[in-house]
């Protein structure tokens, strides 16, 4: 089930859900099996630039999911009933599917000394309102493989102008934002995201960045696999290494913000926070920014508490962060009813129990004590997506 918590937004009701879209891998009708990487590098690409502006996007693994549960294969071509059938089963709005070939190139280059050309490629994108049950038009674009990334590209921004005209850049634009990414890179990248462990994520994530420095997803990629095994310090390393114009960036700087919180580094963690909350009010964001505030002994940490307590009354966590900025605060009081709402939700929490036994004793925070330090609670979730279809539900009910 998806959370929608944005504190901007919660105050207004919501009769209704944003539209979702749905990215299926594109069938390759080449020979070869072996590039059947550039069905799935072409579903995330066009994925990318829907994400990158704010529509909501199902995960690629929500699909894997429900392959697995229809017993599809991933590389299936669908007829029109199984993409309706999936379609169905992720409660997708719009469906973007298709198709692509890749031709060898006939002989050496005409040019002496010039490059041999590794083929061309030519892609083919199908749309699918499940609104309404009929098919949207068909965009088509083609080139030399070694093309593949700008094609791409220009395939993503005639879909993403299909589907969001309104807030959809010029091509010109678009293209300047995703500078042309090196082929080899691309497919290291692309098998990195479809690799079953660890090891082999790592090393085709780590490849894709050594071919070409400009490419900032499998930066995100090797922070997260960082993340996942807890270490924190090489996890932001990569995660502070992507660009501002990467689609994931806020998810990044969000997992920056706890690396940074957890090595200690409470400063960087809160500058991380910030830039989130900025775009993505959302309440674990604001948790956790006032989680580092607290931890720098700064007042702003209680009002940041108190946003993310504003969107969700129902979390314990954010109730005890609240009381124990309150009493840190001395407002023992005050402390003690936001430590009895934890209670009423949680009555095993021992650690509200005891803080709230401080405060019906007026006992405050003591010097070196570390029974009186770190008890700022953090949130690991992060729902950008749940925003974004929140936000882009009112804006279409409520147009500028």
């Amino acid at each position: 089930m998806r959370r929608l918590l944005p504190v901007a937004l919660l105050s207004v009701a919501l009769p209704g859900w944003a539209d979702t879209v749905l990215v299926l891998p594109f069938f390759n009708e080449s020979a070869s099996a072996n590039l059947d990487w550039i069905s799935e590098s072409i579903s995330h690409t066009i994925s990318e630039a829907v994400l990158s502006r704010g529509l909501l996007v199902l995960e690629r693994e929500d699909r894997e999911e429900v392959y697995r549960r229809l017993s599809i294969r991933p590389t299936a071509h669908l007829t029109h009933a199984s993409v309706i059938k999936v379609a169905e089963a992720l409660d997708a709005s719009e469906v973007v599917y298709g198709e692509f070939e890749v031709t060898s190139a006939p002989g050496s280059p005409e040019t002496p000394g010039a490059p041999a050309s590794r083929g061309s490629v030519r892609m083919t994108a199908y749309t699918l309102d499940m609104t309404r049950m009929r098919t949207g038009p068909e965009f088509m674009e083609s080139g030399a493989l070694e093309d593949l990334a700008q094609l791409q590209a220009h395939l993503a921004w005639q879909v993403l102008r299909f589907l969001a005209p309104d807030s959809t850049p010029s091509a010109e634009q678009f293209l300047q934002e995703r500078p042309p990414v090196r082929l080899d890179a691309m497919e290291n990248y692309t098998r990195g995201l479809l690799a079953t462990n660890d090891e082999q994520k790592h090393r085709y994530f780590t490849q894709a960045v050594r071919l070409d420095e400009r490419f900032p997803q499998p930066r995100f990629e090797l922070g997260r696999l960082y993340w996942t095994k807890k270490e924190y310090r090489l996890a932001a390393d990569w995660l502070a290494r992507v660009q501002p114009a990467a689609p994931r960036y806020f998810e990044a700087n969000f997992l920056l913000g706890l690396c940074r919180y957890y090595t200690g580094d409470y400063a960087g963690a809160q500058a991380a926070f910030e830039r989130v909350a900025g775009s993505v009010p959302l309440n674990e964001v604001f948790n956790n920014l006032g989680a580092a505030q607290s931890k720098r002994n700064l007042p702003a940490a209680l009002e940041n508490f108190r946003k993310a307590l504003e969107g969700d009354q129902a979390d314990p966590d954010f109730h005890f962060n609240v009381g124990y900025a309150l009493w840190k605060q001395g407002d023992f009081a005050a402390a003690a009813d936001s430590f009895r709402a934890v209670l009423d939700r949680d009555p095993e929490d021992a650690q509200a129990t005891t803080m709230l036994g401080r405060c019906l004793a007026k006992t405050g925070p003591r010097a070196a004590d570390p029974n009186s330090t770190g008890f700022e609670r953090v949130k690991l979730n992060y729902e950008e997506g749940a925003y974004r279809q929140l936000k882009a539900a009112l804006e279409s009910r409520h147009p500028k």
